[in-house]
């Protein structure tokens, strides 16, 4: 299909009283393009789920298809960064992991602290390392090697969140390893990125310090708050007259830390995340939880259909695009998953196997790191594309990793012997 759905809509300009004002034509577009993409995601979900695969593969490329570079169903402008879509996409982030620290605990985050840390440096190095390299053997200035190497460098948190969701496992230690291990990722990274972007500019200054700082001031801020409201009623979420349930001040309050984290130059859903590991310390947590999770069946698939959406592949069909993209695709799923089973192997051998695979998928802090690259002069169109394949090929490969490690690691843990009663 050549022309786009919205090419079906009546200009907002067009004559007669009958005619739609421009802001109506507008707001019907973004509804419509809304509509698609849960409707692709949907499907993509039911057929993947009953093949016995993983369900936000199915929502990927749900998006996919009826995207730009597909279908053509849902415009390119449609799903531009900082549109109305694109909010959807990134609110339905801010749920999930709101809903994954809804399920984690500060005391289970505190007990994988060290293999936490560990895999998060490891990994972060090896991508590094690796997308520099390749930057250097294909004649890239060192600013180009290194946003291939930033855009390897930091796991997406939402994408193995949701997979590990799906198996029901979050409460479980390796999935506890990751999630910790995936917020030092996000913030090392945006450390990088400040960094990288200060010298490519000529202006590094303490900025990059500041946004260090609050890193890690706001998650250390979210465990001491977490463990001070423990046990918190759940009629103080239910106090207002306005909330009659415990969800819509936890909302609210999802999204102030969302808001604080943003300004503060994180990505929102690390403060999203924060909230929910202080929710989930009070009373309220179950009752949230619940209702969270209809929240997250709705919003959520907005986020993966939106990347889907976003893949072009006809971008991809120059040979050297093709090498280098898959070359990216395939160290990047290699580096984390050799730095996950270093940094967590004295957890066990299948365990620190599903930490590695867990932190494989890169997502929007990739994307991000491209577009950057872009805006800076550094990045090619060529590059942009490699960049966001090799994005694609980890976001796809981790959750079939996840199927195939995920289950001896279960068994690993049933396996070891019950600890000596005292």
């Amino acid at each position: 299909m050549d022309t786009p759905l919205f090419a079906l809509l009546p200009p907002a300009h067009a004559a007669g009283p009958l005619a739609p004002a421009a802001g109506a034509a507008e707001t019907t577009s973004i509804f419509l393009a809304l509509f698609v993409l849960l409707i692709a995601a949907k499907v993509g979900e039911e057929i993947f789920r009953r093949l016995g695969q993983p369900g936000i593969v199915g929502e990927l490329l749900g998006g996919f298809v009826v995207g730009p570079y597909a279908l053509g169903l849902v415009s390119a402008a449609a799903i531009e960064p900082g549109g109305a879509v694109s909010v959807f996409a990134e609110l339905g982030a801010v749920i999930l992991l709101f809903y994954v620290g809804l399920e984690v605990r500060t005391d289970d985050l505190l007990s994988v602290g060290r293999p936490a840390l560990a895999t998060a440096l490891i990994g972060m190095f090896l991508p590094v390392l690796a997308g520099v390299g390749i930057g250097f053997v294909i004649g890239a200035s060192l600013a180009t090697a290194a946003m291939f190497g930033l855009a390897l460098a930091a796991t997406s948190i939402g994408i193995t969140s949701r997979a590990l969701a799906e198996m029901g496992v979050l409460d479980r230690r390796f999935a506890r390893i990751i999630l910790g291990a995936a917020i030092v990722d996000d913030i090392l990274a945006l450390i990088l990125i400040g960094v990288v972007t200060g010298v490519v500019q000529g202006d590094l200054s303490a900025s990059t310090v500041l946004v260090a700082l609050s890193g890690i001031g706001l998650v250390l801020l979210g465990f001491v708050v977490a463990r001070r409201v423990r046990g918190l009623p759940k009629r103080v979420f239910t106090w207002p007259l306005f909330a009659d349930t415990p969800l819509v001040t936890a909302f609210l309050f999802m999204l102030a830390l969302a808001i604080v984290s943003s300004v503060a130059g994180l990505a929102a859903i690390i403060g999203a995340f924060v909230a929910g590991l202080i929710v989930a310390e009070t009373e309220a947590q179950h009752d949230v939880e619940r209702e969270t999770r209809t929240l997250v069946t709705i919003f959520v698939p907005f986020f993966f259909a939106y990347t889907g959406a976003r893949v072009d592949v006809a971008a991809f069909l120059q040979p050297e695009v093709i090498a280098i993209s898959l070359a990216l695709g395939l160290l990047g799923i290699l580096t984390k998953a050799v730095g996950g089973i270093v940094g967590a192997w004295t957890s066990g051998r299948w365990t620190s196997v599903a930490v590695g695979f867990g932190m494989v998928p890169r997502g929007e802090v990739g994307i991000v790191v491209a577009g950057l690259g872009v805006s800076l002069g550094v990045l090619s169109a060529e590059g942009f594309n490699e960049v966001l394949a090799a994005v694609v090929i980890t976001t796809v490969a981790a959750p079939f990793l996840l199927r195939f490690a995920v289950p001896r690691a279960l068994r690993e843990a049933s396996d070891e012997p019950e600890p000596a009663a005292a």
